[in-house]
């Protein structure tokens, strides 16, 4: 499919199949994620990719207890959650951060995978788990979460396209 159409067609998914994904499209995912645009090209976003399930189920909860609902999945069930944070020492690292999960949400739509943003990624970085998971795996720099990206395989219906509200854009001719 071609870049618009992938763009115009992608949803968030909020029902996914416990099944694991393959290695190799989780690698396809992230690889779209490391050629998003970043100010100066300074590649300051890392994404960590979590597909054990203790970790992953320890990530959830964390993430419900922040939102307010220790009793609900915010990930919906999905087998892989991709974590992206961004050096804080640079400027644009919100903005970075956000164009990698833009671009993998298209790759994973590209590669029939759903996904879904799911915040709460800054607040979590407050936490021993972050802290640890961080340090654990050599990541030096003061860090800010910037999202996670559920990914799994759908279960259920692809949702519907809704149609563009009027407003979006103006010309100045």
């Amino acid at each position: 499919m071609n870049v618009l159409e992938c763009i115009k067609t992608r949803r968030s998914i909020r029902k996914f199949k416990p099944d694991p994904v393959r290695k190799d499209l989780i690698l396809k995912v992230i690889e779209a994620g490391t050629y998003a645009a970043t100010g100066r090209n300074a590649q300051s976003p890392v994404i960590i990719a979590v597909t054990q399930k203790k970790l992953r189920d320890e990530i959830s909860r964390l993430n419900a207890k922040i939102y307010g609902n220790e009793n609900m999945d915010p990930f919906y069930g999905a087998p892989v959650i991709l974590i992206v944070a961004a050096n804080k020492a640079n400027p644009t690292f919100v903005y970075d951060g956000s164009l990698v999960l833009g671009n993998m949400m298209l790759e994973a739509h590209e590669l029939n995978l759903g996904s879904c943003w799911i915040h709460r990624a800054k607040q979590s970085m407050d936490y021993p788990l972050y802290k640890e998971l961080f340090e654990k795996l050599g990541i030096e720099g003061e860090y800010e979460g910037i999202g996670h990206l559920a990914l799994g395989y759908i279960d259920g219906d692809y949702p519907e396209n809704k149609p563009r509200k009027d407003g979006w854009f103006y010309f100045v001719e």
